[in-house]
């Protein structure tokens, strides 16, 4: 909505600026055309005083009153003419006086050498002036031609009648005037269109700065800037469109990428990064060396110095653009896995890098045969522990502590036999029913720091230290029990196959927009890096006869994983250069 003080405000000042030209320019015509009818009546009255001057020299020249010297004549010829109180002078060079109608004894007139108008005349051939004579004592308007022997004078009495008819005619000023009112109440109503028009425009500048828009049907009034206006904000508003379409195509894009399974990061020609999804992090992080590495760090590995070789010879083309997008391709194999790198270079010489994890998985066929396999394997060795030592107390006579010492046999089977079932049961359900689960907010560190407290008498006993760097504002959305599994199962590995004196550190070593990515290390005993390609397999253990001892299930790293999966994240293993082992992950934020 308007600030109508603000047009107003406007319309002020447009009226002043337009009032104020147009009264320099109204006062400056009517100077000139002051001056230039004040010149005109000037000439109206000298060309009168001069006709009657030549009339009087042709009366002389034709009637030989000069040879003569019969200058009274000449009264015969002025008593013709209508003005009755014009005053005719006949003198010589010398400035003695031979006739004037004026006076009767004209002959003791004294010398008119010294008059103004005579000595002009004898100058520049004519002289004029307003002066009193000495002779008559009255204010005279003198016009004198010299004619060689002799100068005749010709002059009006300067009275009210001559000094009216001398001044300009004010008509032309009333005119001026009556134009001058019109233009100004023109000038009101166009400086109220145009100072509404020009806050519309202000305040459209003004919105636009903020990405705002302006509603045209109701801010600008009918005009020619009003409706230059309208299109302006018109065309302004499809930009607007046209930009949060972009921006919408692009968030989808983004989307689009953050869910893709093949990890991609782009880079400006300075490699500024752009872009890098979940799965361009977590790739990277499994194929470096080096702990928790962010994206950038990718022109600083050893591993992919092929591909920024490739990178850095096309950014070295700065005189002219790239004929074609120029690509290049690296395949390298880690932790168990192979992975395909793609650089693309664009003409503008930004870039993009792609990874693809290429293991050939096996089917998901035999990944359920197996899984059966190893379920009725697993099922059975704690089956036949329970039934060989119930069979053996009732099929024998014994003391109560050897029976005793069978039950507890039994129960511990029992107790595995049932953490076997509730694993394949989460599992299962994680694969197959992951809709069921409800999420909520979650703490991570808290979460983290429960599975300490609960795993803390294990994790005593064997001497661990246990390193935390995670902020206690880290929230996600997700499932409170399955997310728990993750940490649990983690620690739980580490504190039954690491070693004792162990260190375990849990880090949250990078964020974007969508995903918390998560580094769990030990320097224990590690993994061999033949085993990284199965880790995560059902029932798959690195060491089988110490798992079961520590009574395993081999489960505890694909509960990790689905866990992972579940909270739309990836893991993997790697085997740092200190040794030990390290997982990285990623989890959403929001499931």
């Amino acid at each position: 909505m308007f600030n109508w003080g603000t047009v107003s405000r406007y319309r002020r000042r447009l009226f002043y600026n337009f009032f104020f030209l147009f009264l320099a320019f109204a006062f400056a015509i009517g100077i000139f055309q002051y001056q230039r009818e004040k010149t005109y009546r000037v000439e109206q009255l000298e060309n009168t005083l001069n006709t009657h001057v030549n009339m009087v020299n042709d009366y002389v020249m034709s009637h030989g009153i000069v040879a003569i010297g019969k200058y009274d004549q000449v009264n015969d010829l002025i008593n013709i003419f209508p003005q009755k109180d014009l005053r005719i002078t006949i003198v010589n060079k010398d400035g003695v006086v031979y006739f004037d109608s004026s006076v009767e004894d004209y002959g003791e007139m004294g010398n008119h050498a010294n008059r103004p108008e005579i000595q002009e005349a004898l100058i520049k051939k004519y002289g004029k002036s307003i002066r009193l004579s000495s002779t008559t004592g009255m204010e005279y308007y003198y016009y004198a031609i010299n004619f060689g022997n002799y100068i005749v004078r010709s002059a009006l009495p300067y009275d009210i009648q001559v000094e009216n008819y001398l001044k300009a005619d004010m008509f032309f000023i009333y005119v001026i005037l009556l134009l001058f009112v019109v233009f100004g109440v023109l000038l009101i109503y166009l400086s109220d269109n145009f100072g509404k028009s020009l806050s519309a425009l202000q305040m459209f500048a003004k919105h636009a700065a903020t990405g705002k828009s302006l509603d045209i049907q109701t801010e600008f009034p009918k005009n020619e800037l009003g409706y230059i206006g309208e299109q302006i904000v018109e065309v302004y508003n499809r930009l607007q469109k046209t930009k949060k379409a972009l921006s919408a195509e692009r968030e989808k894009l983004f989307r689009h990428l953050q869910i893709s399974h093949e990890g991609i990061a782009v880079f400006t020609k300075d490699k500024k990064q752009l872009l890098a999804n979940n799965h361009f992090i977590q790739y990277l992080n499994t194929m470096a060396d080096e702990p928790a590495i962010r994206p950038n760090r990718f022109f600083e590995l050893d591993e992919f110095h092929a591909i920024n070789k490739f990178i850095n010879e096309n950014l070295e083309i700065k005189h002219q653009a790239l004929d074609d997008l120029a690509s290049d391709v690296l395949t390298v194999h880690k932790s168990g896995k192979y992975f395909v790198i793609q650089a693309i270079v664009f003409k503008d010489r930004s870039f993009e890098i792609s990874i693809n994890d290429v293991t050939k998985l096996e089917k998901g066929k035999k990944l359920k045969q197996q899984m059966t396999s190893n379920i009725a394997h697993e099922l059975k060795t704690p089956v036949s522990s329970i039934l060989g030592y119930l069979e053996t107390i009732l099929q024998s006579e014994m003391d109560k502590d050897k029976m005793r010492f069978f039950l507890e046999r039994s129960h511990f089977q029992t107790q595995r036999l049932a953490a076997l079932i509730q694993d394949i049961s989460l599992l299962n359900k994680i694969e197959e029913a992951s809709d069921l689960f409800s999420t909520e907010k979650l703490n991570v560190k808290e979460t983290i720091d429960l599975v300490a407290e609960d795993l803390g008498m294990n994790i005593s006993e064997k001497n661990i230290s246990l390193s935390i760097d995670v902020s206690e504002k880290l929230k996600i959305k997700g499932n409170k029990s399955i997310f728990y599994s993750i940490w649990r199962n983690l620690v739980e590995n580490s504190v039954n196959y690491a070693g004792d004196n162990i260190t375990i550190t849990i880090k949250n070593y990078h964020e974007d927009e969508l995903f918390l990515y998560f580094s769990y290390s030990d320097n224990g005993s590690g993994v061999p890096e033949k085993h990284f390609a199965r880790i995560f397999e059902r029932f798959y253990r690195v060491d089988s006869g110490r798992a079961r001892t520590n009574g395993g299930t081999g489960l505890g790293l694909a509960i990790v994983k689905n866990g992972v999966l579940f909270h739309k994240g990836e893991i993997s293993i790697k085997q740092p250069v200190d040794g030990g082992v390290e997982f990285v992950f990623s989890i959403a934020k929001e499931v």
